[in-house]
């Protein structure tokens, strides 16, 4: 299934603020993080949603394999 493209603007709507979906993008691929406890509000430690979090993750006590129980909704436009 093709993803649709998403631009950082779109992206940044779903903080968890602004619209009720919470989303979060690593390595191009845009997640839905919206039922996650761990993202509630929009943050998540010292990171929030609505970003692009490729850079953060070397920081992160998980690896990448943490985007694998979340659905991908979309690829963010380069």
């Amino acid at each position: 299934m093709e993803l649709p493209e998403f631009s950082r603007s779109q992206l940044a709507l779903r903080n968890g603020q602004d619209k009720d979906e919470i989303w979060v993008a690593f390595q191009g691929i845009i997640y839905d993080v919206t039922k996650s406890r761990l993202w509630r509000n929009g943050k998540h430690y010292e990171h929030w949603a609505g970003q692009d979090l490729t850079d953060e993750l070397k920081d992160a006590p998980h690896t990448h394999t943490v985007f694998d129980k979340f659905n991908a909704v979309g690829r963010l436009k380069p």
